[in-house]
């Protein structure tokens, strides 16, 4: 009698499944049955049977659904997770019904009406790579997709998945624009395109320690680490600002990687007891999950920069392209000679960050502490100086003359204390380029820039910098790197480049960075009037200068072109031309 012969047939094979199936039937289980129920009716079998889909068979949390063309599997999954991110988005995360999609092509084994084999096997694995509400492809999809779908794709590399002998090409398609063609990087798509460099996250470190107290030293130590890191050239780093997003989150590695555009991340624990401290840290490959790399390491507290030392050592060797030891050297701080004046440093650089009048006082009372503690540790004194900027810029002083004076008294004994501390000559730079001395202030954005050129600020700073003394079109590429060393802070930046962008001429880019200011200051809104008149946009531009007004009542152009350091009379003179023409009085 002949052998019955194996039935086979290419299909696209779409795997589908509900994220945290079980959470949510425990917390409503009648809801969560009702909700999947009204879904499946109104939006996920009427999107199969439109795209000619066949449901192969469900499981109480999943789908494997059969389609003759990858297009038509691919137009489906879109469909139903815009769907279900438009019915579902409001909802708080831990509620929210939410489906992961894998779609591949191939080689399918027929068994009455079910299907299997390796294609049915790769779908499912390219499922569980994907985010919840997104959607990952095969190599083959994805060949078949090309110049059919308008979608933006990213390329997540070579996967090694269960029960699959060779390694599975993954792709995943981006959801937030899938009805346009990928662009070449704007602005905001550059925030997460993919550094040439050897990428890294380092998140919020744990506080272990059981003590809320400790929450200071934990945030502490991973901001050091930041810092650190970012002193080698041929790293690229995620800034502090970026990184902390994730504080007390629960997050997806593939999540972190994917929008901060890493391919490592980096997070750890801190338990602090007595005299000694715990650091744990592990390195993972944001897309796969995997942990490249772990260490747990037990000090006396005074040990604690050489920790540091080692830990940034110790994640730099893990990274593909590894740095040669003798380009990994790099300047080492000078610890302090008494670890409570570190502790009040650490502590005040946090409170600092918040932004806060009250936080800013904080800080510096902290501060003043430290430089009691330890008068010869510069950091104290270059945070302090920098603090008190913070307080002049943001109106928390009422006496603006003595905050300077004692800003310039804090930063001349940093400076004596340790002539290669960043911060000194980041704040240098500003002081100079204040007073129009460019050559100084050159000489110390080149010293800082040299000890940190992954800072994000002193990306900032260079942009900034030669803008002014007349080179924006360089300028404003540097505005652009530090936007995307940074990108929760590019808001912050955004007023930067649109001036660079004004001095090139360029009013419709300038105008667009402008406008992603949340909240737009008056200085904002009078370059934005300037702008608009030199675009022939009158009605516009007077009604930002009626703006402008109605937040500074006593604005004058002459007192504010005496805040623009313009090297180059020609861009002094296009910025006068803009704000004349827009109405502002003079």
């Amino acid at each position: 009698m002949a052998e019955e012969r194996v039935q086979r047939r290419l299909a696209a094979i779409l795997a589908a499944d509900m994220v945290g199936y079980s959470r949510l039937m425990e917390a409503d289980e009648e809801g969560t049955i009702a909700r999947q129920k009204a879904y499946r009716k109104d939006l996920i079998d009427p999107s199969i049977t439109n795209h000619q889909g066949r449901i192969v068979k469900t499981t109480g949390d999943g789908l494997l659904i059969e389609f003759a063309s990858v297009v038509d599997a691919v137009r489906c999954a879109l469909e139903v997770q815009q769907g279900m991110a438009e019915h579902e988005g409001d909802k708080p995360e831990d509620r929210r019904i939410q489906y992961r999609v894998g779609v591949n092509l191939g080689d399918i084994v027929i068994d009455g009406e079910d299907i299997l084999g390796e294609g049915v096997n790769i779908a499912s694995r390219l499922e569980g790579l994907s985010e919840p509400g997104g959607i990952c492809i095969s190599r083959a999809a994805h060949d078949q997709i090309q110049g059919k779908l308008p979608l933006t794709v990213d390329d997540l590399g070579e996967h090694q998945v269960k029960n699959i002998a060779r390694p599975v090409h993954v792709f995943q398609i981006r959801l937030d624009d899938p009805s346009s063609v990928a662009e070449p990087a704007t602005d905001q798509s550059a925030l997460t395109a993919p550094s040439e460099k050897p990428s890294i996250a380092v998140l919020p470190f744990d506080n272990m320690s059981g003590d809320p107290e400790q929450e200071f030293f934990a945030d502490g130590i991973t901001e050091d680490i930041i810092t650190e890191l970012s002193r080698f050239p041929g790293l690229f780093v995620i800034a502090r600002n970026s990184s902390f997003t994730y504080k007390g989150r629960a997050v997806r590695m593939q999540d972190v990687g994917r929008e901060l555009g890493v391919r490592y991340v980096a997070e750890g624990s801190v338990r602090k007891a007595g005299n000694r401290v715990r650091v744990t840290i592990q390195l993972i490959e944001a897309a796969t999950g995997n942990h490249v790399w772990a260490e747990r390491y037990d000090r006396e507290l005074t040990d604690i920069f050489d920790l540091q030392d080692e830990i940034t050592q110790a994640i730099v060797a893990t990274l593909p392209g590894r740095l040669d030891t003798a380009e990994a050297e790099r300047l080492r701080r000078k610890p302090p000679s008494d670890m409570a004046a570190y502790d009040c440093l650490l502590t005040a650089k946090i409170l600092h960050h918040r932004i806060t009048k009250e936080d800013n006082s904080e800080a510096l009372r902290l501060l003043d502490k430290a430089i009691e503690l330890d008068p010869d540790f510069a950091q104290s004194y270059a945070w302090k100086a920098c603090t008190l900027g913070q307080a002049m810029a943001r109106g928390y002083t009422d006496d603006v003359d003595t905050s300077w004076k004692e800003a310039s008294t804090a930063l001349q004994r940093a400076v004596a204390l340790d002539e290669n501390d960043v911060e000194c000559h980041r704040i240098l730079c500003e002081v100079n380029m204040s007073s129009r001395d460019w050559e100084a202030a050159e000489l110390h954005h080149n010293k800082a820039f040299e000890l940190n050129p992954n800072d994000p600020r002193l990306a900032a700073q260079r942009g900034e910098l030669l803008t002014w003394m007349g080179k924006a079109e360089e300028g404003a590429e540097w505005i652009r790197k530090a936007i995307r060393l940074d990108p929760y802070e590019a808001h912050l930046r955004a007023h930067l480049l649109g001036r660079s962008l004004y001095a090139l001429r360029d009013y419709e880019g300038a105008l667009s960075a402008f406008r992603q200011i949340p909240s737009p200051r008056y200085r904002h809104l009078a370059d934005m009037a300037a702008i608009s008149a030199q675009m022939g946009k009158a009605d516009e531009a007077k009604a930002l200068a009626a703006k402008v007004l109605e937040l500074e009542p006593g604005f004058t152009i002459t007192g504010y072109m005496e805040g623009l350091a313009y090297r180059e009379d020609a861009d002094r003179a296009h910025h006068l031309e803009g704000l004349r023409r827009s109405g502002l009085p003079e």
